[in-house]
């Protein structure tokens, strides 16, 4: 067996961590670094936190604010002109998975110019761009230590996945301060994306050995916590686990890739605007139902982990909790389906095979235990709506 493992040089947890990031930043012989953020994390003043430590390590920062939801090819302009104003000589990625896949994509536009088109999946990066240190905001996304963006296509609506190590962060602090603003909606949809990271990096046909260590340990964690932290956003030690899950399982999907429901999830944002997180636990159970058979020890090993079987279960009734689970859990903490969420059938049906060639064209699901055909994402596209 051959793999490689990548991720980034410097990993930094710990409450307060952020405060230190001028620090961080000066051991990458970097000076002039752009804050990349939203608009709300400057009026939250955590932004100004960021800037205030830089400014005390002496560095001469700049705030771009202008990060949407779900970025696109367009959004990414004023990003790349706002760090040539600056002469930016590095990126602090601030937020959640958007403003980190954002400043990942502007890194390597300011290097390497052109379009995001042109660097999509199955394109690899490889090639140089400008450093940056990734601070996430929310327990989810794992983009903090992931060799992926994910750029719609303004002109095609379509969601591009980017790979390559060209994307990958030099460091990430990930400080439990920044999560304890998060509210249940957002504690839930992350939480569930951190574990459909993890369980699709354990399943993926990619998955090696370090990936295994990494997924297990974020599924451990995640299973004993992420109730907590929903129930209870003041609970510390739920909220530093969570991220720290996040974190691993993040480090897992990098290294293996993932699967079937983040090639389905992608369009539903590009379409329709829902977050990735919320978009991954609408389709996770339906499509894990659809997938267990295909590897039912390894979903068995998941569902073990997890803390919803035993040793003394056979692998079959394993995974088929590790099914029930999902689907409890979806109730439990209200995903709401596609039709409880406003879209309209008709609509949703009018673009089922749209979703479903540009799921496929991700390339992800070709790395799930059971391959689908474009049929068969219809009619999970179908399934999942009510």
């Amino acid at each position: 067996m051959s793999f490689d493992i990548n991720t980034p040089p410097v990993l930094r947890f710990g409450a307060g961590s952020v405060d230190t990031i001028g620090e961080l930043l000066a051991t990458m012989g970097a000076a002039r670094p752009l804050v990349v953020t939203d608009a709300f994390l400057v009026g939250a003043g955590v932004a100004a936190r960021v800037t205030d430590a830089l400014a005390a390590a002496g560095a001469q920062a700049a705030v771009f604010d202008g990060t949407i939801p779900d970025p696109t090819t367009d959004s990414l302009e004023a990003g790349v002109a706002a760090i040539r104003a600056h002469g930016a000589d590095s990126l602090v990625a601030l937020g959640g998975g958007s403003p980190i896949d954002t400043a990942k994509a502007l890194a390597v536009l300011a290097e390497r110019g052109g379009h995001m088109r042109e660097l999509k999946a199955p394109f690899r990066f490889a090639g140089p761009a400008l450093p940056v240190i990734a601070v996430p905001t929310t327990a989810g996304t794992g983009s903090e230590v992931t060799q992926f963006t994910i750029i719609t296509d303004s002109e095609t609506n379509e969601k591009m996945l980017c790979a390559g190590p060209g994307y990958l962060p030099k460091a990430a602090v990930i400080d439990v301060d920044l999560t304890l603003s998060m509210p249940p909606r957002l504690t839930a949809d992350t939480g569930i994306d951190a574990l459909t990271h993890a369980i699709e990096a354990f399943v993926s046909r990619k998955a090696n050995p370090v990936s295994d260590t990494y997924a297990l340990a974020a599924i451990s964690r995640i299973g004993r916590y992420l109730r907590r932290a929903y129930s209870d956003g003041g609970d510390l030690e739920a909220r530093e686990e969570m991220m720290l899950a996040a974190t691993l399982a993040g480090l897992a999907f990098s290294n293996a890739s993932v699967a079937l429901v983040h090639g389905m999830s992608r369009p539903l944002g590009a379409h329709f605007h829902i977050a990735h997180g919320m978009a991954n636990a609408m389709l996770f159970a339906e499509i894990t139902a659809f997938s267990v058979d295909h590897a039912t020890e390894r979903y068995a090993t998941c569902a073990r982990t997890l803390g919803v079987a035993s040793d003394t279960d056979t692998d079959a009734a394993a995974a088929a909790a590790l099914v029930a689970e999902l689907r409890a859990l979806a109730v439990e903490v209200e995903v709401p389906t596609p039709a409880t969420r406003g879209i309209e059938r008709e609509l949703w049906e009018e673009l089922v095979p749209v979703m479903a060639q540009q799921a496929l064209a991700s390339g992800s699901p070709a790395n799930n235990p059971r391959v689908p055909t474009a049929e068969q994402v219809e009619q999970l596209y179908h399934a999942v709506y009510a």
